[in-house]
């Protein structure tokens, strides 16, 4: 029986699989809890939930969960592309924008090639390229921001992705429109650049990429429903790109990747700009509340612009471990090769006032 995994492809031994925030359910379980007694701020997720108006289309759509989706995601395309003002061949949906990053993976790593990510980069791009038999090169970021110029000097022949995270998970920080603008335009046509935005609705000024697709066939956006949408449990995500490439990538893609129910509460909850509007709100005042807290506190952190703020505690592992046996769950950050900070999302104000109250307790 053993022989079986003889013919194992070896890149995959020392393939270290992503790990999530631990959930709810899990805590209680573990350590004897009741679910309401738990907080969770370690997945950076909507405290508000979903917006009531996409609860009420998934609802409705349960109702026809007998049929299969549509596999094309004929709507949910259409919306997005009105939105901003692109056609649905520019579209694309996945099961999160993770699987986007999979469909790349699909359509351009072979073993020996190469991505190129910043050091503190969202961890998932190297854990897919390994996946594909691929290296990651990561380049140093100082104060925890991209560097560009340095990025784009590390793109050898081997190289098929960039990955440009921004706002940037886990570090909360940003690069701006000029720099973009120069990095895309020095990037061999030959590579592929993923902007990963997961975090642009948070943003007061977000720039401008989607200029790029039209005339950057090698640039893809990738955004998610799962954040400011409040989605993250139906995992559903798109990308943007020139249409050449969403078809290349459709072919990567499984017939029916995307529930019905997803779809349904994702289209409804894109059109709800109240949700959205109040969402950012509630995010900018806790986010603001945090940072004030962690610097009257004395502590190190990393200002933000995204749903989370990363902060110096000493022993990253340590304080998640003493706050997840008071019922407070925050994200430690040693598989981001920073061991002393810990990720901290944005809750509710009773949520945000909670954690400090358990901080201070174990500090």
């Amino acid at each position: 029986m053993d022989l079986i995994f003889e013919k194992v492809n070896p890149w995959l031994h020392d393939l270290v699989s992503y790990i999530p925030g631990k959930p709810i359910e899990d805590v209680a379980r573990e350590l004897g809890l009741e679910p309401g007694q738990i907080v969770k701020l370690a997945s950076n997720e909507n405290p508000l939930g979903p917006s009531p108006v996409a609860l009420k289309a998934m609802e409705e759509a349960l109702r026809k969960a007998h049929y299969y989706p549509d596999g094309g995601g004929y709507h949910l395309r259409a919306g997005i592309a009105a939105k901003f003002h692109l056609t649905s061949d520019n579209v694309i949906l996945g099961t999160g924008s993770n699987e986007i990053i999979e469909f790349l993976g699909h359509a351009f790593l072979r073993p020996d090639d190469n991505i190129v990510t910043a050091e503190h980069a969202f961890v998932v791009y190297k854990i897919l390229a390994k996946l594909f038999g691929a290296e990651t090169t990561e380049v140093p970021d100082p104060n925890l921001t991209h560097d560009l110029p340095a990025m784009a000097d590390a793109i050898n022949e081997k190289t098929k992705i960039v990955y440009i995270a921004n706002p940037n998970n886990p570090t909360g920080t940003m690069v701006g429109q000029e720099e973009l603008d120069q990095f895309v335009s020095v990037v061999p046509s030959t590579v592929l650049i993923a902007l990963d935005e997961a975090y642009y609705e948070f943003l007061l000024n977000p720039p401008d990429t989607l200029k790029y697709i039209h005339d950057h066939p090698n640039v893809i956006v990738l955004r998610t429903f799962s954040k400011i949408q409040g989605l993250a449990g139906l995992r559903i995500g798109y990308g943007l790109a020139h249409a050449d490439l969403i078809r290349l990538l459709q072919k990567t893609r499984q017939p029916f990747n995307v529930n019905s129910i997803a779809q349904a509460g994702a289209l409804a909850g894109l059109q709800d700009e109240a949700h959205q509007d109040k969402t950012r709100e509630v995010i900018r005042e806790g986010r603001d509340f945090l940072q004030a807290g962690f610097a009257k506190r004395n502590l190190e952190y990393v200002p933000s612009v995204a749903n989370f703020v990363l902060a110096k505690v000493g022993s990253g592992k340590g304080v998640f471990q003493k706050l997840l046996r008071r019922g407070m769950i925050v994200r430690a950050m040693d598989e981001y090769k920073l061991p002393e900070w810990i990720r901290v999302s944005v809750g509710t104000p009773e949520q945000n006032r909670r954690f400090f109250q358990d901080l201070d307790e174990v500090l």
